[in-house]
């Protein structure tokens, strides 16, 4: 017999859900069954979030930095533009419904501009101004927070400055709110993750140039589930814990008499998944002799 020379098995959602059904001993029939496991599979994605490092979420963001700028949105926000005008690295704009006040952190270009948002956002077709002459320019493509809300947490960090790379430490809150002088610039060696709704990086020194890159690895979220179409955002290493973690959220609902097995088994694979999950580096190991 033939081997089947393929190797894209890929469950939808729907089949993880048949899946734990079964595994509770129900028959999947409704379409509130399908709702209600679609929000226990979200549900389950957070749990996962929660647990530790999911390395296939670490995504790099090369930002460039603004001098005088200390404050980052983890990611990037781009903004169309219609005309750049004279606008300025490091200067205030304004505009938008809301008066939505940013700082520009990349040079602007004919077609776009990055910059920090605060709070809210602009919207597409609504002019902006702001530079020392005033300049204005239109919006023709909205930006948005949404790949910065996604962020979980930042890893590591470091400055790269004419094609070397400096490290840079993390620190807590306590440690940068009893920085005496925020305000001083110089190339940046410590950085503070403000874990908001839209998480903010706070680098110190204030960056003395613009032309430094801040390099830092980020977590996001695993893609929601919305449709019993769509696929899992997840290796297939971690396909069985995907359906043991439905099979017992489901029972919490609906099969109480099979909590505890279920529960059992979700925890074991996914401490198998987890255990696999890592980074793997050679080591080598040089036997000393004492001398008597």
């Amino acid at each position: 017999m033939a081997v089947s020379g393929s190797k894209d098995f890929e469950p939808n959602v729907a089949d993880y859900i048949e899946e734990a059904f079964e595994r509770c001993g129900l028959e999947f029939r409704t379409g509130y069954d399908s709702a209600t496991a679609r929000r226990s599979l979200n549900l389950l994605f957070s749990d996962w979030a929660n647990r530790g490092l999911n390395r296939w979420t670490i995504k790099q963001v090369s930002q460039t930095v603004a001098s005088g700028i200390s404050e980052y949105p983890v990611g990037t926000i781009t903004a169309t533009v219609g005309d750049s005008g004279s606008l300025s690295v490091g200067e205030t704009i304004t505009g938008g419904t809301s008066a939505v006040t940013a700082s520009i952190i990349t040079k602007p270009t004919s077609t776009t501009i990055t910059v920090t948002v605060p709070s809210g956002t602009f919207t597409s077709g609504e002019t902006i101004t702001g530079g020392t002459s005033g300049a204005s320019t239109t919006i023709s493509a909205s930006p948005s927070l949404e790949d910065t809300q996604a962020t979980i947490d930042i890893l590591t960090g470091v400055i790269r400055r004419s094609d070397s790379d400096i490290s840079i430490a993390r620190i807590t809150r306590d440690t940068y709110l009893n920085i005496p002088t925020k305000t001083t610039t110089g190339r940046p060696i410590q950085f503070y993750v403000d874990r908001q709704i839209t998480p903010v990086v706070k680098i110190w020194p204030v960056p003395e140039n613009s032309t430094d890159i801040f390099i830092y690895d980020r977590l996001v979220r695993i893609d929601d589930v919305d449709a019993a179409v769509n696929t899992t955002e997840i290796p297939f290493r971690f396909y069985p814990c995907l359906a043991a973690g439905l099979a017992y959220y489901i029972s919490l609902k609906k099969a109480p008499e099979r909590i505890q097995i279920l529960k059992g088994l979700y925890e074991e694979e996914f401490t198998r998944a987890a255990e696999e999950d890592r980074d793997i580096a050679s080591i080598n190991l040089v036997p000393y002799y004492a001398s008597l």
